[in-house]
Order: C-alpha cells, then structure tokens, then sequence
C-alpha cells in the first residue's frame, strides 16, 4: 500500500529544517559548492538534436520551432541539421509553410466549426511539395541567392548545385534562428549533427558570435560555428575555404593535425581508410578521422570553451568502431575526447530519437553493412545498451570518476507514413513531444539564456526521459550529522528533496550533492540518498487513450496516454580512477570487453509504492542509507512505467529487454508471431502491424507503451579512497 506523510514525519521534518543551517556545519563533508555561494535556479526542458527542410528533415525552421517551443512548450532549442551537402541541402528552410500556427487540434476532435475531419486526419498545414512552393522551394529558385564554394571533387571554380551547410547556417539559417528566440523570448540557437570523421554522428555547437534571446538590439552571427562545419565535417569536401571567408582549420594545441592540412582547403582532407599512396596529405589512413575528430574537439575548446559541446549522438547505431571505415564509438573513443577537452566532451547521447521508427531508434541488424549490426543490435527500453546495460560502458565511465553525462534527443526528421500536423508516426516524434532534456539554469528562469543551458549540460546536473513519465526530479546526497537521530536526519532530507520538487528546484545544503557534483566525506561517515520524483498527472502527448498494450498482457489497465512510474532503480558502483591510454588491456574495447565493464556496478536499491511516500500532485519521495562508506563511489537513477518481467518489456529484475525482439516478425522472410505484444483493443490504429489480421504493438504505439528516465550521477568521494577527478 502507498504510504503518506504523517504529520508526526512533517513536523519533524519542517523542526529539523528550521535549524538547518547550524546543524550542517557540524557535518564532517563538503560538496562542489557551499550553498550560500551556489546560485538558485531551476529545471528546463529543451532538444539539441532535430532537422529540417535545409537537411533532410520535413519541417521549415520556423515550423520546427513552433512545435518544439509552442506545441510542445520547450524552455530551449537548439536547430542541428546535419553537416556536408552530398544533395541534401537543397531546399530553402527559411520559407515557412503559410500557415503553421495556430497548432492543429489533438487527436480524437471529430469536428471542427466548418465540418467533421475524417478519421486520424487534421486540417491541411502548409504547401504540399508538389507545388513547388513553401518549404521544399529549392536554393536555385531562390531569387538572389548564391551558392558558394566548389563542388565534391573540389574543382576549383566549379560551384554545386545544392548549398553546403556553413553557408546555411552562416548566411541564411542563424538570422532565422536568432529573431525566433527574441520573438518567442526563449533560447534558441544553431548546432551541427556533425557527420564526425571516422565515426558517425555527433550533436556539437559553438555557440561564441551567437546572440539569442535575452541579448537584445545587437546582431549576432553564427560564424563560429559555420567554420567548424566547414573545417571538421566528414561529409563537407569544399575546398573553398568559406569562400569569402578564408578559413585556416589549424588547431594551436595540435597534437599532429596540424602536419596533415591540405594546402589549398586549409583543413585536414581524407578520414579513416586505407592507406594510399600519393600525395600523404589527401590520402585515407586507418584512424585518420578519428585524428580529424579529436582535432575538432581541441578548435572547440581552443575557440569557445565554455560555450561549445561535442556530444555523440545514437552512438550504438552504426555498430563498431572501424579504423578503417567511418562508423561507431568503442570506449577509447569517447575517453580520447573527454580526456581531449572534458569541458567541450562530456556526454552522450544513449536515449536516440527515432523512437516511433519500425526498429527503435533506427537500432538493427546490419545497420552499419551487411553482417555490422548496431551495437546490442536494438535499443532497450528506447535506450542503447551503452547506458541501458548496468555495469557497461556508462557505468565503465563513471567508474573512472569522468563527467560523462546522459542525454536525449528527438531527431526529428518526419512521421514516416503521417504529415507533420498528424500525431501519430511511424518514425520520429517532434522535439519536446517524447523525449526531454531537464538542465539545471543557475540564473533562474527569468533569466534564462543560451550560456546557462551550455552550462547547465557542462554540469550534469541534468535528467532525461521518455513521455513526461517524471517531469521534475530531486536527487542529492548528504552526508548524515551524527548529531542528529537517524529518523531525524532522513525526514530532514527527504523533506528538503520534497520542497526542491515542489520548487522544479535543488537542494542547496551544505554538505550535500546534487547530480553532477561530489560529496567529499571522512570514511566510515554515513551518507543518506534522498530523492523527489514528480510523476505528472493527467495525460502526455500520446494521442491514444486506449490501454497500454504491454501492461495489459500482465491485467493492468492504464490509458496509453496517462502512464504511471511503477517503479525507480538507484545504481550504484565504485570509483577505481581514471584508466590510461597507455594501460591498453583497459583503455580500449567493446561493450562486454573488461574495459568496457565495472563489474562492482549494480542496483542497490528498488522503489515503489510498497516503499517510497506519496505526496500530493503525484510527488514520491524516498532515501537511502549508506552506512561507513570506505571507498569512493557514485550513485545513478532509472525508471520506468513497467514492472519487471512484463513479458518481452523488462526482465525478472526489471531491466529493459532488447526493444528489437519486439518486433512482431523477424527480419527474415518468415513472419513470427509468437510471444509479442498484440494490439487488440478496438482503438488501436490501423498503422500497426497485422499478421494473419492481429495487430501487434509496433512504431509509436510502442514506444508510448514502454517509457524511462535516467538521472545523472552524484558522487562520493571518500578521503584516502580513490579521487574522483571528472567533477568539482
């Protein structure tokens, strides 16, 4: 049964923090930030990783902001189509499709004032591509513009058809980007999906010349980051220099990038590939791209070091790093670029987008090439395996005492089968529609900006999470005063966690950590984790009401659209230091490998409604003993919607199963039907798949139906233990 605060818990509680202050400066520990010196603030919502028309995605820029910051009500956004050209960036993403406000009614509206809309369909929103107007109007239509540079084989004086992307972003897409922050009063700014030389994607920006909402009555410019694209994007062969612009690529703190600049580019040209044998400057050599990618990461912080990030993004995709070839991340990757730059590279991007997508997040079989699948093969629970797996890659980081944070994103591309005005999909969900990033912003809300988002990722004190399954979290750690009874000081810290929630705030204590921080205690101290959850009442954006499929396998009934946390795993493993590259039995290996493991990893303690309180406007809270720590350690959350062993969803233990066994067949040309998850309420759309005339639970059905959240670490360092050298 769901337990509650009693009166006697408040009061106790509500005594203990009046005397707050004089109790805490008796505690024997020490965290980042004292809390008189640390700023207030507050949790905001934002996507880092989406597409438009200028790339290869279906919306305008001004469309794709609409819906991420109106429909969807993101605090920030940040615009990232991909780098390079190869024929993609041929359609001008500053014409908005007329109209696209106001936004579309929610699914289920069978009428409007002029008629009944037909079934699963909205209102018709912008100009269909086949009129040749609106958002697919090509750069050569286009009066007055010119397209610059030289073509993909670097001809000089041959200009290309369609446009690379620094001019887009310099000339065209950051003015845009720019008076929609100051109009919508939120910041949204310019980044890059970086085809990363010999690697896949990353989500990157430089945010130095950018000048978004708050700043006012100055023009800003994306130069900055137009040079990066030009400079460090595999994909983008002009040798142009910028045309006008002349850009020079080389790197001061150059490890020995500097020795492989092409004379006429001025960047390093060829990535990871066999070794040729003319001119040594053009050719392609095994880890060449990756050489490439670590020089970026250097210009970056060499450029803009407090305001640039380099975050991989759906890194398990592609499968495993090929030296040769230019795909994947294995663990030394990721150490070569935080130990690179650890304040421009510290995190990735383990929650993809293309969560309605017929394989979950595009993760597959023979993703990367025939016979290369995707690293895990499928996401779990939306997740890669990097960070889904305890005690793999993630927890192999942690265990080193990096910052290397969690993220999501959206990439939205399309819906697939659906216009962008529909709310169901068959690929991609809209930025703020499924996944979220909650980043703390010290300045507060109302003065809430561009350089305190960065700041605020750069921290880790961040969350994230599929479908508004929590959208408020407390999670601190603090060192228990032996002054007080340990009754006392556990409602003392629950309490705090509780009224940081009711704020959308943190605990600001002395001698108490937060995500992203670490407490530094005597051994032998005892530390008390205290955590708030809020788990929204009332409904998401899922368009179906209908009962989740997955859960009514197991006789639990709960609409698709109002999904309730059943239950949060706190992780926990040992810091044992940092690895170095020179140890290479440890430094490098693939998920499984001993390098890519911390076996000392695992979950310390599960909550649910057995044991956490409830709280009025759906707020859990619970805590955590850790008596006589000794050795130096950190402290993770998970949650979910499911319970365990919800068939094909989570196991025994309630760790999230291989999303791709879901599928309702094979990929082979037998279809089996066996043992996944039928769809068999009247209400399920028509899009899922049938086999043999049942409906399975498939693309975003799915995906609505199996939801997580994954908090940042906080870490313990214990004196005489193990440093914990990544954080503050």
């Amino acid at each position: 049964m769901t337990k509650k605060f009693t009166p006697h818990q408040t009061a106790m509680a509500v005594a203990s923090l009046v005397s707050l202050l004089s109790v805490v400066a008796l505690q024997p520990a020490s965290a980042a930030d004292k809390a008189n010196t640390k700023a207030a603030g507050n949790y905001v919502s934002g996507d880092f990783h989406n597409h438009t028309t200028c790339s290869d995605g279906s919306l305008s820029m001004k469309k794709l902001i609409d819906k991420s910051v109106k429909t969807f009500g993101l605090d920030w956004f940040v615009q990232a189509d991909h780098g390079g050209n190869n024929g993609n960036n041929n359609s001008n993403c500053t014409i908005s499709e007329d109209p696209f406000e106001p936004v579309p009614p929610a699914l289920g509206l069978t009428s409007s004032p002029t008629g009944p809309y037909p079934p699963n369909t909205f209102p018709s929103s912008g100009q269909p591509a086949s009129t040749g107007k609106g958002p697919r109007t090509s750069w050569a239509s286009t009066p007055g513009v010119t397209v610059k540079g030289t073509n993909a084989n670097g001809a000089a004086g041959t200009l290309i058809n369609s446009m690379w992307r620094w001019q887009e972003i310099k000339e065209y897409q950051y003015p845009v980007a720019e008076a929609e922050s100051r109009a919508r009063q939120k910041p949204i700014w310019i980044g890059v999906e970086q085809n990363a030389p010999g690697h896949e994607h990353v989500s990157t920006t430089v945010l130095k010349g950018q000048l978004p909402w708050p700043q006012a009555g100055v023009a800003g410019n994306a130069n900055l980051q137009a040079q990066y694209e030009y400079c460090f994007d595999r994909s983008d062969t002009d040798t142009s220099r910028g045309a006008e612009n002349q850009w020079d690529c080389s790197v001061s703190a150059s490890a020995n990038g500097n020795a492989l600049i092409d004379a006429t580019a001025k960047k390093i040209r060829g990535t990871n590939g066999n070794t040729g044998t003319t001119v040594p400057t053009l050719d392609n050599a095994p880890d060449r791209g990756h050489l490439k990618t670590l020089e970026g990461i250097r210009w970056m912080n060499e450029k803009a070091p407090t305001t640039s990030y380099f975050i991989p993004a759906h890194l398990e995709r592609a499968g495993k790093y090929d030296p040769v070839g230019n795909r994947g991340f294995n663990i030394e990757h990721l150490r070569n670029f935080n130990n690179t730059a650890p304040n421009v590279a510290f995190g990735f991007e383990s929650m993809p987008g293309h969560q309605a997508a017929s394989t979950r997040g595009e993760y597959a079989p023979n993703f990367g090439g025939p016979g290369i699948d995707s690293v895990g093969v499928g996401t779990y629970g939306g997740s890669g395996i990097y960070a889904a797996k305890i005690g793999g890659v993630w927890d192999a980081m942690l265990g080193e005492g990096r910052n290397w944070w969690f993220f999501a994103s959206s990439d939205y591309h399309n819906r697939g089968q659906f216009g962008p005005d529909q709310r169901e999909s068959t690929q991609d969900f809209q930025p703020g529609e499924y996944q979220k990033d909650y980043v703390m912003v010290r300045k507060g809300t109302n003065n809430l900006s561009a350089e305190g988002i960065i700041d605020g990722l750069r921290s880790g004190n961040s969350f994230a999470g599929s479908g508004d399954l929590i959208d408020r979290l407390s999670f601190v750690a603090c060192a228990a005063n032996p002054a007080l009874p340990r009754a006392a000081f556990k409602a003392l810290v629950e309490k705090a966690a509780f009224n940081a929630v009711a704020k959308n705030a943190e605990v600001r204590i002395n001698g108490c950590a937060t995500m992203g921080e670490k407490l530094v205690v005597a051994p032998g101290a005892d530390v008390v984790v205290a955590i708030a959850v809020r788990d929204p009442q009332g409904t998401n954006n899922s368009p179906y009401s209908f009962p989740n499929p997955s859960l009514k396998q197991i006789n639990i009934t709960q609409p698709l659209n109002a999904p309730v946390l059943d239950h949060l795993d706190l992780i926990g493993g040992n810091v044992t230091g940092y690895v170095s590259p020179a140890d290479t039995a440890n430094y490098a290996g693939l998920e499984g490998s001993a390098a890519a493991s911390n076996p000392s990893a695992g979950v310390k303690k599960v909550f649910n409604s057995s044991n956490w309180v409830a709280a009025a406007d759906g707020v859990r809270v619970m805590s955590y003993r850790i008596p006589a720590v000794k050795v130096s350690q950190y402290f993770r959350l998970r949650g979910t919607n499911l319970p365990p062993a919800t068939p094909f969803e989570t196991d025994a233990n309630g760790n999230p199963s291989n999303d791709y066994d879901l599928q309702p067949y094979d990929a082979g040309t037998t279809p089996t039907i066996a043992g996944k998850v039928a769809c068999a309420d009247a209400a399920c759309p028509g899009h899922m798949r049938t086999i043999a005339g049942v409906k399975y639970s498939s693309y975003d059905v799915a995906a609505w139906a199996d939801l997580w959240f994954y908090s940042n670490p906080i870490y313990i360092e214990v004196s005489k233990s193990v440093k914990v050298a990544g954080t503050k």
